[in-house]
């Protein structure tokens, strides 16, 4: 029988976590918290509430939260202590807008050998997009074309915090950004080891103050962050395609300059020079986006 653990990172999250730490553990066999610096109760209510808690001395990051929840749950199979041995890893936020009773729906794909990462949406299979504010599902819509395109999944929901991972992608995840990038770089993660992903139907509460950061501020730093990842994991759409529009631009500026001087018209050599330099930058971008995908794909092959 698969043995369940839930692993909730959390940060001044004392209101709603003893709630959620006790309905999840209805449906796991244990919970650990990660208590991310937090400068209330909430180490206090994790404990009293039944879960294991591992804590930072100072605010890391949900990404960071996450490592030291999985870092953890490895250690604890690496042991072959049979009742520490976990082959399902549940992630859930500790805010209270997660429904722990889903859980069930979330590792059933798992456990069927269905797939081995499952993604909470909010968006799929009947799933009410007007339940989510407005400005929240445009910046969404965003993140989820950008973590698509880094990962050529095609993932209704890429910052869905309601996961099911089995044991044996644990080593795959790099778990490298500290924030709350780590969402769409683990579907990258998962994507670029050939993971089979699967996405479930999950609800989502928005009465409850459950964010910590400014959503503009967050919905930015973690698309830039998207962005950078592409640069290695998509050389040819962060480098030659770009590289291909200046390219372009500078062509066109270029056969219009020798156009007008063609007909007699006066050159102004300023923009002529900006024409080369633009065809020669493009040129650049686009041998080198084509470089670092042979690259890549080389390094891959040996792996």
């Amino acid at each position: 029988m698969s043995k369940i653990v839930a692993i909730i990172p959390a940060f001044n999250e004392e209101v709603a976590l003893g709630s959620v730490i006790l309905r999840t553990l209805q449906y796991v066999d244990k919970v650990i918290v990660v208590n991310d610096g937090s400068s209330d109760k909430t180490e206090d209510v994790a404990k009293l509430a039944g879960a294991e808690v591992i804590s930072h001395s100072s605010n890391l990051g949900k990404g960071q939260g996450l490592k030291s929840g999985f870092d953890f749950v490895q250690a604890s199979n690496e042991n072959n202590n049979y009742d520490e041995l976990f082959s399902i890893i549940v992630t859930i936020d500790g805010d209270g807008q997660n429904n722990p009773d889903e859980i069930p729906q979330l590792v059933a794909p798992i456990i069927s050998g269905e797939a081995d990462f499952v993604n909470g949406s909010r968006y799929i299979e009947g799933s009410k997009e007007d339940d989510t504010p407005g400005y929240r599902r445009v910046g969404q819509k965003v993140l989820d074309k950008a973590t698509n395109i880094s990962s050529g999944l095609n993932i209704t929901d890429s910052q869905s915090g309601f996961r099911a991972f089995s044991k044996k992608t644990i080593p795959f995840f790099k778990l490298n950004d500290s924030g709350f990038g780590i969402e769409s770089e683990m579907l990258s993660d998962a994507a670029e080891a050939g993971i089979k992903v699967v996405e479930v139907p999950i609800t989502v509460r928005y009465d409850l103050n459950g964010s910590t950061e400014n959503p503009i501020t967050h919905g930015v730093g973690v698309l830039l962050k998207i962005i950078k990842d592409m640069e290695l994991r998509r050389p040819l759409i962060y480098f030659t395609l770009p590289g291909f529009i200046i390219f372009l631009i500078g062509i066109i500026s270029g056969i219009w300059f020798l156009n007008d001087y063609l007909n007699g018209t006066s050159i102004n050599f300023g923009p002529t020079v900006i024409a080369i330099m633009l065809i020669i930058v493009g040129l650049f971008l686009m041998l080198n986006g084509i470089l670092l995908d042979s690259i890549r794909k080389l390094i891959n092959r040996k792996l």
